[in-house]
C-alpha cells in the first residue's frame, strides 16, 4: 500500500519533477585519486579517497525544475527553461532541496565535493580524462571560448539548455562548464589537505565559504577540469554563473 501510495503522488507531480527522480544516476562506489599536483595550490596534494555508493543528478538543475519547486526563477539568462537555474546561492539551493523533499517524500542533497569529483572523472568507469568525460573541452563544456567569446549576440553566449554537449563515462552531463555547481562542503584548505580517506564530508566547524566545481561558461579551459576547486561565500547571489545539481544517498 506505501509503494502504491507513494508512486500515486508521484505520478502527480509536475513533469519536471517526475524527470528529475528519473534523471538521478546511481554511483558505484569506489577509491579515486582525488585533486592535482599539477594545478592551483588549493587542489593539492592529490589524496587518496574511498567512497560509498551514491547517486547524483544526471545534469544540473534546471530552470523548469526550479520552478516547479519554488514557483521562482532567479536565472538572469532566462528564455529557455531547459538551461540550468542560476543567481542561486547555497542557501537558495538547500531550501530548494528542503521543497523538493517535501514534495516527493526523497532525501535529496548536496554532493560532497568529493562524490562530485568522482562522478566527474567517471568514477569506477573513469578513463582519466582531463575534463568530465573528454580530454577535448570542447566536446564536453560550455566555457569561455565557445560561449562567453562568442558575445551576447550569439545564441550561444551564456548559460546553454544541458544535456547539449557529451556525457562523460557515467552519462552525467555538464559537470564540466555551463554552471559552476555547489557542493555540501564547508572550504577550508587545511581540511582538504589532511582529508579523511573514507568518505570525506568537509569540516564540520563553520567557514567562511562553501565549495564551487565544474567551471563555467565565462571561465577558462583550465577552471573546467574535475579537479577545479573554487570557493565564494555561501550567501553570494549575484553571480549568473552559479547552479547546482542533486545527489542522494542509496
Amino acid at each position: 500500500k506505501a509503494v502504491a501510495e507513494k508512486a500515486a503522488k508521484i505520478a502527480a507531480l509536475p513533469t519536471p519533477i517526475q524527470d528529475l527522480l528519473c534523471d538521478m544516476i546511481h554511483v558505484q562506489g569506489g577509491t579515486f585519486q582525488m585533486g592535482s599536483n599539477g594545478g592551483r595550490v588549493r587542489e593539492r596534494p592529490i589524496h587518496t579517497v574511498t567512497l560509498d555508493n551514491f547517486k547524483i543528478g544526471k545534469y544540473p538543475i534546471t530552470q523548469a525544475q526550479y520552478k516547479a519547486v519554488t514557483g521562482k526563477n532567479r536565472s538572469h539568462f532566462k528564455g529557455n527553461d531547459k538551461r540550468p537555474v542560476e543567481y542561486v546561492n547555497w542557501h537558495y539551493a538547500q531550501d530548494f532541496i528542503q521543497q523538493l523533499n517535501e514534495l516527493t517524500g526523497e532525501t535529496f542533497r548536496l554532493p560532497t565535493e568529493a562524490e562530485w569529483e568522482f562522478a566527474a572523472r567517471g568514477g569506477t568507469k573513469s578513463k582519466g580524462f582531463k575534463y568530465a568525460g573528454s580530454n577535448n573541452i570542447n566536446e564536453v563544456a560550455w566555457y569561455y571560448r565557445n560561449s562567453y567569446n562568442r558575445g551576447e549576440n550569439d545564441p550561444n553566449y551564456g548559460i546553454n539548455p544541458v544535456g547539449l554537449k557529451a556525457p562523460n563515462e557515467l552519462q552525467i552531463y555538464d559537470m564540466s562548464g555551463n554552471v559552476l555547481e555547489w557542493c555540501e562542503d564547508w572550504y577550508d584548505g587545511n581540511y582538504y589537505k589532511n582529508s579523511p580517506k573514507n568518505n570525506p564530508k568537509g569540516p564540520t566547524s563553520e567557514q567562511t565559504y562553501r565549495v564551487l566545481r565544474g567551471g563555467s561558461w565565462n571561465y577558462g579551459g583550465n577552471e573546467c577540469r574535475s579537479a577545479s576547486r573554487f570557493r565564494i561565500r555561501p550567501d553570494d547571489t549575484d553571480e549568473n554563473d552559479i547552479g547546482f545539481r542533486l545527489a542522494q544517498t542509496p
